[in-house]
């Protein structure tokens, strides 16, 4: 009885669509804020597509619209199938592979594959790294393409930093929305005991499985909060591992901090020259001395790509070129 009434409620929905005058439709189950960096790019993204004037829906699609983006398997692929019609350039967002970054493989990477051999036309990925891990599992995305995220630079940005005191602790900050143990709370754990905290502060922003005795812990804020916070410390800290495109960097990045990452992933692909990597924890210390010693000459180097610039790539994707009154 309850697959008869979810199918006659998408069917209702089909008809309704009908009414409706779209041209994109983003296929993605939005979460409030603070969570996870596809849900926060996804949002920058379709804010930055209504400032255009594109007529947007989520999770339909209207007899007039050109282009759907879905996301990874954050939609539902039932009602997906149902709305596809010709006419309509689907584009699936893919990041991962989640097999690697959960440390198990419980089918959801060969169930995204599937959906995009069965309904995608263009794949985008996040990262170069996220494309080359799939291949080498023998997973082959249709017509791929490499867009990486960005943020919205309302929220997100270097203006009003908070200079640094000469002489002062070089502050430190991390922040991850997941206790996921891949996260990296191991390396913050070692850092809370082994960090020269005569040197340091360091603070910790979202959900760790683990608790700290000398890092400050903040519980999950909106992101108007977290860049306040970003504006507020010297060097971003990020250990999570096999992250394919991590909007946490990105953030932290464009509220010009350099970043100490974990070797692993798609990191290094967005750090580029403002940052050093590390593969063990106790490898911090000295790199934190290295880049604590010119922090204007890392900050220098750093580089985002412009929300603006991410946007013309997906719709470039997606076949929409043009501005929407003049489609």
């Amino acid at each position: 009885m309850r697959a008869i009434a979810r199918r006659a409620r998408l069917e209702i929905d089909r008809l309704q669509s009908r009414r409706t005058q779209a041209d994109i439709s983003f296929f993605h189950t939005f979460v409030p804020p603070p969570y996870g960096g596809g849900n926060q790019f996804l949002r920058a993204l379709w804010q930055e597509l209504e400032q255009r004037r594109w007529r947007l829906e989520n999770n339909a699609i209207s007899p007039t619209t050109r282009a759907c983006l879905y996301n990874s398997f954050n939609f539902d692929l039932d009602r997906l199938r149902r709305f596809r019609r010709d006419g309509c350039v689907m584009v699936h967002r893919v990041d991962g592979p989640v097999t690697v970054y959960r440390g198990e493989d419980d089918g959801t990477d060969r169930r995204i594959w599937e959906s995009n051999r069965e309904l995608a036309d263009v794949t985008v990925f996040q990262s170069h790294y996220s494309l080359t891990r799939h291949e080498q599992m023998g997973l082959t995305f249709k017509n791929a393409s490499v867009i990486t995220n960005a943020v919205d630079p309302r929220i997100f940005h270097a203006d009003g930093r908070v200079s640094r005191v000469p002489g002062s602790r070089v502050r430190l900050i991390a922040t991850s929305w997941s206790p996921n143990p891949n996260k990296g709370a191991d390396v913050y754990a070692w850092l809370d005991t082994n960090l020269d905290w005569s040197r340091f502060d360091f603070t910790f922003v979202g959900q760790s499985p683990l608790t700290f005795e000398r890092i400050r812990m903040i519980p999950p804020v909106p992101s108007e909060q977290v860049a306040l916070l970003l504006r507020e410390h010297d060097i971003f800290i990020t250990a999570s591992r096999h992250e394919s495109c991590s909007n946490a960097l990105i953030e932290a990045l464009s509220c010009g901090l350099p970043a100490m990452y974990h070797a692993s992933g798609g990191n290094a692909e967005i750090v580029g020259e403002a940052g050093i990597p590390f593969s063990s924890a106790d490898e911090v210390p000295a790199a934190l001395d290295r880049m604590a010693a010119d922090l204007a000459a890392w900050q220098s180097r750093i580089s985002v790509p412009a929300l603006a610039s991410i946007a013309d790539r997906y719709l470039d994707v997606m076949g929409l070129s043009h501005l929407p009154e003049a489609a």
